[in-house]
């Protein structure tokens, strides 16, 4: 195909999805003077200086998220623009239509036979089986009856296959449940909204954000560019986190080399974050998940010296790409979710007050705030309230459904 770039700059960047990770690629492309327009339902991204235009997003699942694409690509003559997915579902649906997406962008994101691998949990834990890789062991059912004459050690973990939609599920990540009467009450429930063969039962692996690691990567072809591991410390909700709150770079090299014997054996291309979580029964590290998008703490990583979208961005364009390598000890932090999770460390005694000090010393990047960018921070607040306040709107069935339940990483 022939790429047609504004006369004026090089190609820019159109990223579909997200709130804080989105935020986190506009600044990175934004300061080269890369031109970003954005897709997505969230407002945060929106209010930065380094979006040019936004436009509103149906979400992947909608019968007209591909045509939406489409139609802001040809009205506004975006062809050779650079196609950013930021969540695993905007990435799944653009890996199956990537041959039709083609067309009019750069599509960094891999083809459906090998996103397939880090979409689906049942082929990722297949693949890493076969690799000789260390996952939480999984506990198997026949049927729904089977569940009063499960003999297993609790707790255990209930995840989604897929996450295919918006659910009280899928928005959790995951449930655990303590007993037997808590799994007969959760699975139910999650086979309801998911169906059965798409939910995963796991043996729950000890330990809070302390054990929780992370690579992050850039690949072409099957072979590494640029990498790095990094330790999400702390969570929010601490024990059963939904996100990461303080990240940090480490050296674990062990974590480095399953990682990328994962990928090489998908022959991947573009960006990724694989997690994993040390056992302390046996300080083994077993992987969790792998993501074949970016991950909401990236803006650490071009803070510490490796410049994810940038590098994305140029391999897209077909560009060398040299990629540095980043300093360890530097941290990301989400300031309003890691001050309540500090808190509660600090309540049962795991952390201390000269700790957290003294890691906020090491913060060189952050979830909302940017000098050259406040106001997303500025706006984050009001906007969280006005989110919580139409979620609030939500049917009284829904609400009722989600009370009490434990959303666990």
């Amino acid at each position: 195909m022939s790429f047609i770039a504004d006369p004026r700059s090089m190609p820019g960047a159109l990223i579909v999805g997200g709130a804080h990770v989105s935020l986190a690629i506009a600044r990175s492309l934004g300061r080269r003077g890369i031109r970003v327009w954005l897709m997505a339902n969230h407002p945060l991204p929106r209010y930065s200086r380094y979006v040019e235009r936004s436009f509103d997003w149906p979400g992947a699942d909608h019968p007209d998220a591909l045509s939406s694409i489409v139609d802001v690509v040809t009205d506004h003559k975006l062809n050779g623009w650079v196609l950013i997915a930021t969540g695993d579902q905007d990435m799944a649906m653009i890996a199956r239509h990537r041959a039709m997406l083609a067309a009019h962008l750069r599509v960094p994101t891999a083809d459906w036979q090998t996103i397939r691998w880090a979409y689906d949990k049942h082929l990722t834990y297949e693949r890493a089986e076969a690799l000789g890789i260390d996952t939480p062991r999984d506990i198997r059912l026949r049927g729904i009856d089977e569940l009063a004459r499960l003999d297993c050690r609790f707790p255990v973990v209930l995840k989604p296959a897929t996450r295919n939609g918006e659910d009280e599920f899928t928005l959790a990540k995951a449930w655990r449940a303590d007993d037997l009467a808590a799994l007969l009450e959760l699975y139910p429930r999650a086979a309801a909204l998911v169906g059965a063969d798409a939910v995963i039962m796991q043996e729950w692996i000890p330990g809070a954000g302390e054990t929780q690691f992370s690579y992050a990567g850039l690949w072409n072809d099957g072979v590494p560019v640029a990498s790095l591991v990094a330790r999400r410390t702390r969570q929010h909700p601490i024990d059963f986190g939904r996100s990461s709150s303080f990240v940090e770079i480490v050296e674990r090299p062990e974590v480095r080399e399953i990682a990328e014997r994962f990928l090489a054996s998908i022959n991947y291309s573009g960006v990724t974050e694989i997690e994993f979580k040390q056992d302390p029964r046996d300080g083994r590290y077993r992987l969790l998940d792998v993501n074949g998008r970016f991950w909401t703490w990236c803006g650490l990583a071009d803070a510490a010296g490796i410049d994810f979208p940038y590098l994305l961005y140029r391999q897209a364009l077909g560009l060398p790409v040299v990629a540095g390598q980043a300093t360890p000890g530097m941290a990301w932090m989400h300031v309003t979710r890691d001050i309540l999770a500090a808190a509660l460390e600090m309540q049962r005694g795991t952390t201390g007050v000269g700790g957290y000090l003294s890691g906020l010393t090491r913060v060189r990047s952050f979830a909302s705030f940017a000098a050259d960018d406040p106001l997303p921070a500025v706006a984050e607040i009001p906007s969280a309230v006005v989110k919580r306040i139409a979620g609030s709107l939500r049917p009284f069935a829904w609400r009722k459904a989600t009370r009490g339940l434990r959303p666990a990483d």
